[in-house]
């Protein structure tokens, strides 16, 4: 079995540091980097580029809503012409800096709010598609498992990477539970590791109210800007090996 480690990076901004990305670029294969709209500037993406191609991490664009304060974490109505303007533009930031650096893009994954609306608005998510195969149709697009967004990604002929998360809890309908419940993360790294290993090998995840969701894992998410997320993310690799299971970049 094989499975992809992706994690949120280069999101601090300024003089304010957030994650710890140089430390957990090592046990990672993909990194999505922070185009400037929800997270980030432009000498941290190009750091966080730099830093990706040094350890030999695919790098992916992170776009996300244009709502610094908010972390592009609260939900914002915009036009399908708004959304497809807004990915394509932060798609052609990150790219920059990636060309100059002498690397090549390798996916895009949304973020926060904008990902989760995605998961569920085809209209949004066809946006979001649109923007991604008209700037490089070779881009690989990483989505919530089971989707509208897998699915108009795959309807459109990207190539898709169907994402789990290991610290999260999931619904019956395999959506994220609300960050705003007090049921939405796992309560410890065991725990989160036993998700992890039993998503990958059975194809499967338990919903908070006790269903038995389906889902592909083809890349799991881990977060960088927790208090133990140098620890989790070295634990999880090593776990996650000890079980034969492969980590690699998705192809």
């Amino acid at each position: 079995m094989k499975v992809d480690i992706n994690c949120d990076l280069g999101e601090s901004f300024g003089a304010y540091r957030m994650g710890a990305d140089e430390e957990i670029m090592p046990f990672i294969t993909s990194a999505n980097i922070a185009c400037g709209f929800h997270a980030g500037d432009p000498v941290v993406m190009r750091r966080t580029v730099k830093l990706a191609l040094k350890h030999g991490v695919a790098i992916g664009a992170h776009p996300g809503f244009p709502d610094l304060v908010g972390f592009g974490r609260r939900p914002m109505e915009l036009s399908a012409e708004e959304a497809y303007t807004s990915v394509l533009y932060q798609l052609g930031a990150l790219s920059a800096f990636v060309q100059a650096e002498g690397g090549k893009l390798h996916h895009v994954k949304p973020h926060g709010a904008l990902y989760n609306m995605a998961a569920k608005d085809k209209q949004l998510a066809e946006a979001i598609v649109k923007a991604i195969v008209d700037f490089d149709s070779s881009l690989v697009l990483y989505g919530l498992s089971g989707s509208e967004l897998i699915q108009a990604g795959e309807e459109a002929g990207l190539k898709v990477a169907e994402e789990v998360f290991v610290d999260r809890t999931y619904q019956a309908d395999g959506s994220l539970t609300s960050r705003r419940d007090p049921k939405a993360f796992i309560a410890t790294d065991q725990e989160a590791v036993q998700q992890a290993i039993h998503m990958v090998q059975k194809g499967e995840v338990q919903a908070v109210t006790g269903e038995t969701v389906a889902i592909q894992a083809d890349t799991i998410c881990i977060h960088g800007d927790g208090p133990h997320a140098l620890t989790f993310a070295s634990y999880i690799r090593k776990e996650l090996e000890s079980k034969e299971i492969i980590i690699q970049t998705i192809k």
